[in-house]
């Protein structure tokens, strides 16, 4: 082993620089420092990216606008109000609102409309050609008041409006509130 003596601070180079007759060591920083220093300028590049250019994630305001819109739905759903077509398509984005429309779906409409609601003695509901119309509010209405001419029965007494918005939700959630959902005759 070999006898090592601490270095001697006199032995180390002095900068030539002097404030107020102070004179400073021209020492290297100590690695650990150094790696610091690396590891926080590359944490704070990674973080800036990662809020700067979000890839298919759900930003903060996103987030406040979307719990805000449930809060909002969940009061008129109380309520017993008329829902607008905008909540209904954030109704249409619940996983839980459109699985309860699924099941009434399917012990009510499934027959008439198949379970894929492509269409069987009623229309397809997957297309984007409504001969009643295929805003929200208006397919609430057809299921609602039924279309007797046709053989669709009066759903509204059976169902009642807050089934009749799951099965609403149910159905806009195989479309898009940009598709062109046309009104006229198949």
């Amino acid at each position: 082993m070999k006898n090592e003596q601490p270095p001697n601070p006199s032995d180390d180079p002095i900068c030539e620089h002097t404030f107020d007759g102070i004179a400073e060591y021209d020492r290297r920083l100590p690695n650990w420092w150094l790696w610091t220093l690396y590891l926080a300028i590359i944490f704070g590049a990674g973080y800036w990216c990662y809020y700067q250019f979000p890839v298919e994630q759900e930003t903060s305001l996103q987030k406040v606008n979307r719990e805000m819109n449930l809060i909002a739905l969940a009061s008129v759903k109380s309520s017993g109000a008329e829902l607008s077509d905008e909540q209904l398509w954030i109704m249409s984005k619940d996983p839980a609102e459109v699985k309860a429309g699924a099941q009434i779906y399917q012990s009510n409409c499934a027959a008439c409309h198949r379970l894929d609601l492509t269409g069987k003695i009623g229309p397809d509901l997957k297309d984007n050609h409504w001969i009643h119309g295929g805003k929200p509010t208006e397919i609430i209405h057809t299921i609602t008041t039924g279309v007797i001419a046709k053989g669709m029965p009066t759903w509204g007494p059976i169902l009642g409006p807050t089934r009749i918005n799951e099965v609403t939700a149910f159905i806009l959630s195989y479309h898009s509130s940009s598709d062109p959902i046309l009104s006229g005759t198949k």
